[in-house]
């Protein structure tokens, strides 16, 4: 696959998703449940819509599988998209959320492109090529101790139910560490960890739109990224680990039940 050619529907796909969004920020006229504290509103379901024309109009045989939609089975190449990470903090007006897009064929990652409209900050990676933020390329932090890390993680919709783990893990890994943020965005998580804002991220009960253009992103930033035991990472795991590598297997440890 020509990955200029991925690279330019997939940028085209978030920009015009991102002007979706813009246009209801502030505007919402409904916000609807799709579980306890699992929201979708007008903005998400449009911005799938444009996400998924432009894709179309380029690569008609593609399968798609989008966080609202569902899979569209296909040929040729696989889309990944979340129209549109950190809903919550959207139906509040917080400017922390994202378009996030990933391209992958025959299980492999090959693109990532995550847009945060309001932050005015497009991520976009390609195997074998790098990360860029506005273009510009990036790569993880140079700190090499847990104790001098900025660390980030979230909290899955069915918290109640895993608190014990949640918190113990929270607390164990804000001991040791300079702060622990809750942004409340996957995909700018990732993309964080990839230009060195954070040095290390953790999550678990994500799905694979959350997590493919940002993982794609950091790993061509050079980070490192398994599940809670050090295996290798891929989106169809429940649980995730992005470091800058250095302190890798020092937050592992802290992650241990």
């Amino acid at each position: 696959m020509e990955l200029d050619r991925i690279k330019q529907v997939g940028i085209a796909a978030a920009c015009e998703a991102g002007k979706v969004l813009q246009g209801h920020f502030g505007n919402l006229r409904s916000v609807q449940k799709k579980g306890a504290i699992d929201l979708v509103t007008e903005a998400d379901l449009q911005s799938e819509k444009v996400i998924i024309e432009t894709i179309r109009s380029a690569f008609p045989s593609h399968s798609i599988l989008a966080e609202e939609s569902g899979d569209q089975p296909g040929t040729g190449g696989r889309w990944i998209v979340d129209p549109l990470d950190g809903t919550t903090n959207f139906t509040h007006n917080l400017p922390m959320f994202c378009v996030s897009i990933a391209f992958a064929e025959e299980d492999e990652l090959l693109a990532g492109f995550v847009l945060a409209p309001l932050l005015d900050e497009l991520f976009v990676g390609l195997k074998g090529h790098g990360a860029q933020l506005n273009g510009e390329p990036i790569a993880v932090s140079q700190t090499a101790d847990l104790t001098d890390s900025l660390l980030v993680t979230g909290f899955p919709y069915d918290h109640p139910m895993v608190i014990d783990q949640l918190m113990t893990r929270f607390e164990r890994c804000l001991a040791v560490s300079q702060g622990v943020r809750r942004l409340g965005s996957a995909a700018l998580d990732l993309c964080y960890v990839a230009n060195g804002r954070f040095d290390g991220f953790w999550e678990q009960d994500l799905n694979p739109w959350d997590t493919a253009a940002g993982v794609l992103l950091a790993s061509e930033a050079g980070a490192r990224t398994t599940v809670f035991s050090g295996e290798p990472y891929w989106i169809d795991k429940n649980e995730i680990v992005c470091t800058n590598g250095a302190i890798h297997n020092e937050l592992l440890k802290r992650l241990e039940i």
